[in-house]
């Protein structure tokens, strides 16, 4: 098999997979994976093959490309489970080895088992991606307390089990993301299922 990007819009999740042809990415018509947005641009960014495995490009697009919640300036070589956004899209690009050669793309491991509780935390957090804002980080504690109706520590401590029970490391400042990465790529938790009328985390209850 070869390296694929899982490709998540507001109508759910969908995967492209990547071969010697450049991967076009925009609102055009001629483009490979066409996005439905109007903060992307017509040709907005590029992913393709080079000598060091796999890169993505911008194209000069009025809103830039994110990798990894950092705007990109020219070409970057792409690591597996690196997250591509353009615009409201999210983009996952999967892969084995480090330089992203062609070679059997990692299994998606199973989500943890979680408490009510935990679940309502995973929701809270991936709540604003689901929605599809521009470049939209996952909730902040203060945000998840507040849709929660709990305290900020009582959020803090189902993260903090959240974190361990996805192997997210303790370091560096975006843990949040990392954290909802996981959820999103092992089925944790459902973005299209978070945008239907009365689905988890249109309202949710207080997880004490």
């Amino acid at each position: 098999m070869e390296p694929y990007l899982e490709v998540w819009k507001r109508s759910g999740r969908e995967v492209q997979s990547l071969g010697d042809r450049p991967v076009t990415i925009g609102r055009g018509h001629d483009t490979l994976i066409r996005l439905d947005d109007a903060e992307v641009s017509r040709l907005h960014a590029v992913i393709e093959k080079v000598s060091s495995g796999w890169s993505v490009r911008d194209l000069g697009s009025r809103n830039g490309t994110h990798l990894n919640g950092e705007r990109i300036i020219g070409e970057r070589v792409l690591r597996p489970d690196d997250e591509i956004q353009v615009g409201g899209v999210r983009l996952f690009f999967r892969a084995e080895d480090v330089a992203g050669s062609l070679t059997m793309t990692r299994p998606v491991g199973r989500a943890p088992e979680l408490t009510r509780r935990e679940q309502a935390v995973l929701q809270a957090l991936c709540r604003p991606i689901a929605l599809g804002d521009v470049f939209t980080e996952p909730a902040t504690v203060r945000q998840m307390a507040a849709a929660l109706r709990v305290t900020e520590t009582a959020v803090k401590y189902h993260l903090g089990n959240l974190y361990l029970k996805f192997g997210i490391p303790d370091e560096g400042d975006r843990r949040r993301v990392r954290l909802a990465n996981e959820a999103l790529r092992r089925g944790a938790v459902s973005l299209s299922e978070m945008l239907e009328p009365g689905g988890p985390g249109r309202s949710e209850a207080p997880v004490s």
